[in-house]
């Protein structure tokens, strides 16, 4: 089996993401159009900014400039694929490699007596490894008629600031070193939704396991994102 996987570019500047929704050639057409020629069978990475809190398929509401470009690109594969492939929405990524939220939190809790962190955004904390899983597990199943939307976080709610005081507890720092704040504080120029946190509804139906905790999920994965994050490389 050929599985060809495709993914979203993350939060990036909201002036190179108008320009990517402006060239109408989302890049997720261009495996998609590959398909034929090669017999693969697609995986598409996208993410919770696509919609507000809700099963998987709930009317998208994107309302950040990366979620429409993420919605092009899921639109994009279904017109060029359909009834095939398929699309895994995922959030609140981390992991051992590139910049990512814990790896902030790892070096600056070294670095500072005080962090004051987000406490007004709600999502579900997700192991990029728990995500590769789920994928594979996904891509075995296409061509089976499995098809369509599938969410991949891990489970459970936190907010940034849940996520902060987390880190620094199980590096057996004092978790009362992270300070709540509010969005307002740390404006962006791609805004991240106030709630992201998709229903798992769907991968139960067709057998996929349940997913963990998110908490679970971040011990087994902080020994390798701290042994692979020296303070000199932390973003």
């Amino acid at each position: 089996m050929n599985l060809l996987v495709t993914g979203a570019a993350g939060a990036i500047g909201s002036h190179y993401v108008r320009t990517l929704l402006a060239s109408d050639l989302p890049a997720p057409r261009l495996p998609a159009r590959a398909r034929a020629a090669h017999g693969a069978r697609l995986i598409h990475v996208s993410t919770g900014s696509v919609f507000t809190p809700c099963p998987k398929d709930h009317p998208t509401a994107p309302r950040t400039a990366c979620g429409r470009s993420e919605l092009a690109g899921e639109q994009a594969v279904r017109e060029e694929w359909p009834g095939a492939g398929a699309i895994v929405r995922t959030a609140w990524l981390h992991g051992v490699h590139g910049a990512n939220f814990v790896r902030t939190m790892i070096g600056l809790e070294a670095r500072l007596p005080t962090v004051d962190v987000v406490d007004d955004q709600r999502g579900q904390p997700t192991w990029s490894a728990d995500v590769a899983e789920r994928a594979a597990d996904l891509g075995s199943r296409l061509g089976d008629g499995t098809h369509g939307v599938f969410h991949a976080t891990d489970s459970g709610e936190a907010t940034w600031y849940d996520l902060a005081r987390e880190v620094f507890r199980r590096a057996g720092a004092d978790p009362d070193r992270v300070r709540p704040t509010t969005t307002a504080a740390f404006p962006r120029p791609a805004p991240r939704p106030a709630h992201s946190a998709p229903a798992h509804a769907r991968r139960q139906e067709i057998g996929l396991p349940a997913p963990r905790d998110w908490r679970a999920a971040l011990h087994e994965a902080l020994p390798g994102i701290r042994k692979e994050s020296p303070l000199r490389e932390t973003p």
